[in-house]
């Protein structure tokens, strides 16, 4: 079940063996893996040490509507049994068959003739390596020839007619110095280690995230340890395990502060997570700005920390709204701010008035909202008048919304301080609809849906809200549609009793490229 609420699966095949095994992977994206340790660092929850722990433990979920919400994708590329039957000579000639009977396949596979073929695609890979939407620790190289995989055969361990040619890991070995408390937008406080400087994987590596109690306490660093660092999804920098052998006695353990270390306030504990409830944290106010004017975001480049420094020191900004108030007479005279950096920071703010709702959500900084939700929430619901009515329930029909995120994004859309920050944003003319508006072609009609279907049924539900539908599950006189699959039941029998039109899944895919104007897998990816 887990493994069917992966988009990219086919449901259906046409013009393959009729006893057929295909064999792949399950892999969960950087963005995806990140999105999903933050929410579970923001409950205060044991996070997952790498994308391949996050992808075996989502596999493992008993419910696959969580498993559903994870990001999973799979990739395929070989053949138990069918192999002989679909009649295939070469690995390459295997990949183009799984391509074009619906598997996803590594679109980076290429042929390459000899050892120095080899490895002029192993060194190109090399640099491309953080590139890649997925962690990737070397290339597999294989003989094209299917015959000699059969003549060759397999140890006990291993195929002999393949082998991993892995990329060089680097893991350092440094001592943790100190440990400084980071605020948040949210609010929310960070353990960062300093470390003695190490390079890995081509920059120097000075702070490491330690997360929070739990992270913390699961290590049992202390201050004075020397630990293993490597670099997670070879970006962030991460600490794998302390050297405890290397203990001299004179480690201090790590503790946390009573007070905000920007503002003083009590902090408040929320389980594991160490939180500043004052709304005028200088803190909060300088990461919410500098996220809002990020380049992801608003991308006001212009906009820096020195600015936004200066800006909040002077009483220009109290939040981002204000920078919309900004006038040339206010910015020139601050350090390094002339007459021409000052108008070219003032048309960047402007500009960024134009972003739309899908970067707006991403900039305002929604508990648990990154890129891809922003998107989700801006298909779903238009523009932000709407979504500022949303219920939980719709909410929790928006992809990717799980429902802690939910209660979430609803407890910060009812609160009056951020209404009426939305507020002075619309009145200093920023946009806040969808860029991309197909997503109300559907709008007034009910679907309901019976059958099996060839996509999961979770996604085509989704696909339709984002449209502007509405889909319950039993049928009525309201119904403007049911949609049939294969092996329908009850609902079939009512909707011809009430004449509510009926549709197969492909009339339905047919409709919605039709009134959008747009091919499905574009809609639905």
């Amino acid at each position: 079940q887990n493994l069917l609420t992966i988009p990219t699966i086919p449901r259906r095949l046409k013009g393959v063996p009729e006893r057929l095994e295909v064999r792949g992977e399950v892999y969960m994206p950087i963005e995806a893996f990140l999105r999903l340790n933050e929410e579970l660092e923001e409950k205060g929850e044991k996070i997952f040490k790498n994308p391949r722990n996050a992808a075996a433990g989502s596999l493992r979920q008993k419910d696959p509507r969580i498993a559903a919400k994870r990001g999973l994708r799979a990739t395929f590329y070989a053949l138990g049994l069918g192999l002989e039957e679909a009649n295939l000579r070469t690995q390459h000639e295997l990949l183009l068959w799984l391509k074009e009977k619906g598997f996803p396949v590594e679109h980076g596979f290429t042929r390459a003739v000899g050892v120095e073929g080899v490895e002029q695609v192993y060194r190109e890979w090399l640099k491309e390596r953080r590139n890649l939407p997925f962690e990737a620790d070397g290339v597999v190289v294989k003989l094209d020839d299917l015959s000699l995989w059969r003549e060759l055969g397999y140890t006990a361990r291993a195929p002999r007619f393949a082998i991993a040619y892995k990329f060089p890991a680097e893991e350092k070995e440094t001592r943790l110095v100190q440990v400084v408390f980071q605020v948040g937008r949210t609010g929310r406080v960070t353990p960062v280690g300093i470390l003695e400087p190490v390079f890995i994987e081509g920059s120097e590596v000075s702070r490491v995230t330690l997360h929070n109690e739990s992270y913390i306490e699961e290590l049992d660093v202390r201050i004075g340890d020397w630990v293993l660092v490597h670099k997670a999804g070879g970006v962030i920098p991460e600490v794998l395990r302390v050297l405890k052998e290397r203990r001299t006695g004179e480690e201090k353990p790590i503790l946390w502060p009573e007070n905000c270390p920007e503002c003083g306030h009590r902090l408040v504990k929320e389980g594991k997570v160490h939180r500043c409830p004052n709304p005028l944290c200088p803190a909060k106010r300088f990461e919410a700005i500098r996220h809002y004017a990020s380049r992801k975001a608003m991308d006001i480049g212009g906009l820096g920390e020195k600015l936004i420094e200066k800006l909040l020191e002077k009483g220009l900004v109290k939040d981002v709204a204000d920078l919309y108030r900004l006038k040339e007479e206010d910015l020139v005279g601050l350090e390094r701010m002339g007459k021409k950096s000052a108008g070219n920071l003032l048309r960047q703010i402007e500009e960024s008035k134009s972003r739309g709702l899908e970067r707006l959500l991403y900039a305002l900084g929604l508990p648990g909202v990154g890129e891809v939700l922003a998107r989700n929430l801006a298909a779903r619901f238009g523009t932000m008048e709407r979504l500022l009515q949303a219920s939980l329930e719709e909410l929790l029909e928006v992809e990717e919304v799980g429902e802690l995120t939910a209660k979430g994004i609803l407890e910060t859309l009812r609160d009056p301080a951020f209404r009426d920050l939305v507020h002075r944003l619309k009145e200093a003319g920023v946009e806040m609809e969808a860029k991309e508006r197909g997503e109300e072609v559907l709008k007034g009609l009910t679907f309901v849906i019976t059958g099996e279907l060839s996509r999961p049924r979770e996604e085509v539900k989704a696909l339709l809200r984002r449209l502007g539908a509405k889909v319950t599950d039993s049928v009525s006189r309201k119904t403007g549609y049911l949609v049939v699959g294969e092996a329908p039941g009850s609902k079939l029998e009512k909707a011809k009793a009430l004449g509510v039109p009926t549709l197969t899944e492909e009339e339905l895919y047919r409709l919605i490229e039709e009134r959008t104007g747009k091919r499905l897998e574009t809609l639905a990816s």
